[in-house]
């Protein structure tokens, strides 16, 4: 037993350094991808009326900030429109500083319904979410993936490890 945990203890030291600095080459690009697709996906399921669960009440809460000016025949092709420009721009990593904008400008229209719509959130406020509040708040880990990749526009990138000297 003692000499099958020394193997298994040695494969781990061994593909450690491996499997991390995969993760480090090919992390980035893989949640801008990710998450181009994404945006894409569920950008393009909102201009087909009646295919997106989201659709009401993101059309609800573009009236609510606009204060009823813009209706939900604009506001849903427009919303559409702007996911689908962002998931392209990650997709192709054109433009990434303006498609990370678009990304946090939507990010935070997703999250205004849980304080305009509480109600409909949250079975208890604050504490336990509907489906619709676990959907937005689920928007939290695609800020974070936004923030990532956005510390990598000028060059930034995941050391595996920091310590030590690249040859």
């Amino acid at each position: 037993m003692n000499r099958l945990l020394k193997t298994w203890r040695e494969l781990f030291r061994r593909m450690d350094p491996v499997i991390t600095g995969w993760m480090a080459r090919h992390g980035i690009g893989l949640i801008r991808v990710s998450l181009g697709v994404v945006f894409l996906w569920f950008g393009a399921l909102k201009f087909f009326p009646g295919l997106s669960d989201a659709e009401t009440l993101a059309a609800r809460t573009i009236g609510a900030l606009s204060f009823g000016r813009i209706p939900p025949s604009l506001s849903l092709p427009g919303l559409a429109t702007w996911e689908s420009l962002i998931g392209l721009g990650l997709l192709t990593n054109m433009v990434p500083r303006l498609t990370l904008l678009l990304l946090y400008v939507d990010m935070l229209g997703t999250l205004t319904p849980l304080v305009l719509f509480p109600h409909e959130t949250f079975k208890v406020i604050p504490l336990i979410p509907t489906l619709e509040g676990q959907y937005i708040i689920k928007n939290l880990v695609l800020i974070s993936a936004g923030i990532v990749i956005g510390a990598t526009v000028r060059g930034g990138r995941i050391v595996a490890e920091p310590g030590r000297k690249r040859t």
